[in-house]
């Protein structure tokens, strides 16, 4: 496995105290390895989870040719071309309840959506379509189907043996969905990724403590607990650590004990007050990185060990709103592919930025916004107002983020911006 070293030595302008966004998450990609732990689920357990296997189809889905609408059915080689084709109804087809007997020329039956094709039909006439009908009869005026249509064919879906699900798909309900319509009550998946986090700062108090003087209530552990969850991650909370030596470094011991990855806020950087670096570097293989990014420049990221235990490490910056966006633009994908999941890159957006914004070329700059539909119904998005890092009320307004690359410069009113919406966002 190479080291942090290695992987960012091959990046082209490596710099560690103004690191580009995208060469961070590239060194994380290519220093991650995924766990190989798997367990069985049964359905309403994996809702969630990361499938360990490619799932083959049991079965020919669907089992028979059955038809598509509500109406009649029968071979289409017996229509005639120029005029009308009456036809004998000499009997119905239910979903569940096929047709028992042989459908010969000049007759039809009668089929519902979901039913059993008789072998000799191919053909199905909307009942809504038929120019008259009784009992007995129906009549199909010339040219209003086409020979095969409104028939779905045996394992047009998926054939047995087929693969359904590729290993790696994270299950959603339209997942449990399909492996239920195979007949498959219980399926491999990954384990479910243990992740570790704890705050830092001795101004930080736990809710129900004594607000002191100087001091606020951690907000960090509460949204990381809501990103994980959302994620599928199995969420440990080791609290508040103070900030000296002792008191971190065995905080990290516990948590490389618990947990696949640990996660902390504040003590990221260089300050004087800041242990976690020293701790850290300590325990494993560590990247210190000044980002070019606004909100979030201080980050760290590697592997730390103790004992026979190991767990990758992120420290994110401690101002509530960097922690929310850092773990969205590093943490997230890092997870997904530490569990084993296909974790394809967040869905940018394109909306028209209603507001100019001053920024700089140099640094990636995440703003906090509102995007709707304008009076044309083209795609307009604002600023929440206040950017600043601590301002966590914005992130609960928001409900995206105007993503304005490196290279970028001052943006003027009516100019088009990328957008990450948060809905979706595992």
């Amino acid at each position: 496995m190479k080291t942090l070293a290695e992987i960012a030595g091959g990046l082209p302008d490596y710099d560690p105290q103004a690191l580009r966004v995208a060469h961070a998450q590239r060194i994380i990609a290519d220093f991650i390895e995924p766990l190989r732990d798997r367990e069985t689920a049964s359905l309403r357990q994996a809702l969630g989870r990361v499938l360990a296997e490619d799932i083959p189809s049991p079965i020919d889905v669907p089992a028979h040719d059955n038809s598509a609408m509500d109406g009649y059915a029968f071979h289409g080689s017996y229509l005639r071309a120029e005029t009308p084709t009456s036809f004998q109804v000499i009997g119905s087809a239910f979903a569940g309840h096929p047709y028992p007997g042989k459908v010969e020329a000049g007759q039809c039956i009668r089929i519902m959506t979901g039913a059993v094709m008789p072998p000799a039909c191919d053909t199905v006439v909307p009942q809504e379509k038929v120019l008259a009908q009784s009992d007995t009869a129906v009549t199909v005026a010339a040219g209003v189907v086409k020979p095969g249509v409104n028939r779905r064919q045996r394992g047009e879906d998926l054939r047995a043996g087929m693969v359904a699900l590729q290993a790696g798909r994270l299950l959603r309900p339209a997942e449990l969905g399909l492996l239920a319509s195979l007949g498959i009550a219980q399926i491999p998946v990954q384990r479910r990724l243990r992740v570790a986090f704890f705050s830092t700062g001795d101004e930080l108090r736990s809710l129900g403590e004594t607000l002191d003087p100087g001091c606020v209530y951690d907000s960090n552990r509460y949204t990381l607990y809501g990103m994980l969850s959302r994620l599928g991650c199995e969420a440990i909370d080791l609290g508040v650590v103070k900030d000296d030596p002792v008191s971190l470094d065995a905080a990290l011991r516990t948590a490389c004990a618990k947990a696949d990855a640990v996660i902390t806020t504040g003590g990221a950087s260089a300050g004087d007050a800041d242990y976690l670096r020293q701790a850290a570097a300590a325990m494993g293989d560590m990247a210190f990185w000044g980002m070019a990014m606004r909100p979030g420049r201080p980050f760290a990221f590697g592997r730390i060990a103790y004992d026979s235990d190991s767990a990758y490490l992120f420290g994110l910056p401690g101002n509530p709103v960097a922690t929310m966006v850092s773990f969205y633009v590093f943490v997230r994908a890092a997870l997904l592919q530490l569990m084993g999941a296909q974790a394809a890159p967040l869905p940018l957006m394109r909306a028209s930025l209603q507001t100019s914004v001053a920024k700089r070329p140099g640094r990636t700059e995440y703003l906090r916004g509102i995007v709707a539909p304008g009076a044309d119904g083209t795609l307009e998005v604002r600023s929440t107002g206040t950017q600043g890092s601590g301002i966590l009320r914005s992130m609960s307004e928001a409900n995206c983020l105007v993503v304005l690359d490196q290279e970028r410069g001052n943006v003027a009113a009516g100019e088009i911006v990328d957008v990450l919406l948060f809905d979706g966002l595992v």
